[in-house]
């Protein structure tokens, strides 16, 4: 059997497999990405090429299992022992985009619609013209209302199309609440306010972060999407340095906002985390810099699940191939429902997540 008969053959059974029928104990999902973190850095740690004498004592050691949980200790020590993760290339894990574009746009939009777009060529592409696993969840019965969009890149208001879609999407200049006349809410005005920011309105990740911490909270949304930027700044600043240290915090906001689910009669024991980046990049001395079909490897991309429908089969070896494109059926049939019954050209589930179905 070739391999496209190959593919389609699984792409059929995970189908099958996962379909509206399917069952298990998540009631809610959230997915979280990091914008444009290499494969390279998840699974092997700080590049040495790259690693100046300042952070080599932090996040140095010869052993790659070692240098990878000093920068990423939560997705190493509870996510991949608990859950399961994909595309370290050097154990023959692949996970790709299979947009052609290699960018954040047409990536988000294909983690988020199932498919690639070639009409969505450029960052400044406008609303989106399709409609997302998000757009489509928010009006199934029980999610309606439960489904939201935080994220410090002003763009998600296009990406999930806003105006259309009708979910709430607070990105950018919108992320932090000017309303919420609150002690905390002042607090987070002022600070954004007085911050002076790399980008435009964009806020830095640890903006996001205690907007989303509090908002969980306060709302119990059930399904979600939280977009972390900096680690795609700091790399195209050339900021290798800063780049490791926002990925450590990256991780550290994983940890946290795990911590809180955890802690939660809501979501505890009923809450899967899907992580992932829109993009991976370039190699080499410059390379690592920028992304896009100029940097060979910018579509190789990882993804990771925790949830308690998830198996603990941790790092994936040899495995079958994944796509970016995957990700929007996956969150679907955790909830229990079939994106592809709404839009048969959205990919197939990640079977292996989803376990047994009751």
């Amino acid at each position: 059997m070739n391999t496209k008969l190959l593919f389609r053959a699984i792409a059929g059974v995970a189908l099958c497999f996962a379909s509206a029928a399917w069952a298990g104990d998540t009631r809610n999902v959230i997915l979280v990405i990091a914008d444009g973190v290499r494969w390279q850095e998840v699974f092997t740690g700080a590049d040495p090429t790259l690693l100046n004498d300042k952070l080599r004592k932090k996040y140095w050691d010869e052993d790659p299992s070692v240098r990878r949980r000093k920068l990423f200790p939560f997705l190493w020590e509870t996510v991949a022992t608990q859950g399961q993760i994909y595309g370290n290339q050097h154990k023959g894990s692949v996970a790709r985009v299979t947009n052609t574009r290699w960018f954040s746009y047409p990536g988000y939009n294909e983690m988020a619609s199932g498919a690639a777009d070639p009409r969505i060529d450029t960052n400044e592409f406008g609303p989106n013209p399709n409609v997302t696993v998000f757009e489509w969840l928010n009006t199934r019965p029980g999610l309606a209302g439960k489904v939201e969009i935080f994220g410090t890149w002003a763009t998600f208001a296009d990406i999930f199309n806003g105006s259309r879609s009708g979910l709430p999407i607070r990105a950018g200049a919108t992320l932090v609440d000017a309303n919420d006349r609150s002690a905390h809410g002042l607090l987070l005005s002022e600070l954004y306010r007085t911050t002076t920011r790399i980008e435009g309105d964009d806020p830095y990740d640890s903006f996001l972060h205690v907007v989303v911490r509090e908002h969980l909270r306060a709302h119990q949304p059930r399904v979600m999407f939280i977009g972390y930027g900096d680690t795609d700044t700091w790399q195209h600043m050339g900021r290798y340095d800063a780049f490791l240290e926002t990925a450590h915090s990256f991780d550290a906001y994983l940890a946290d906002l795990w911590r809180q689910l955890q802690s939660s009669a809501h979501y505890k024991d009923k809450t899967t985390l899907v992580v992932s980046t829109d993009h991976g990049r370039g190699s080499g001395p410059t390379q690592w810099r920028d992304h896009g079909v100029d940097q060979k490897g910018s579509d190789a991309i990882w993804i990771a699940v925790i949830g308690p429908d998830t198996q603990p089969l941790g790092e994936r070896q040899a495995s079958v191939a994944v796509t970016q494109s995957q990700v929007a059926s996956t969150i679907a049939a955790l909830v229990g429902e079939d994106f592809q019954a709404f839009n048969p050209n959205a990919a197939p589930p990640l079977r292996e997540v989803l376990g047994a179905p009751r």
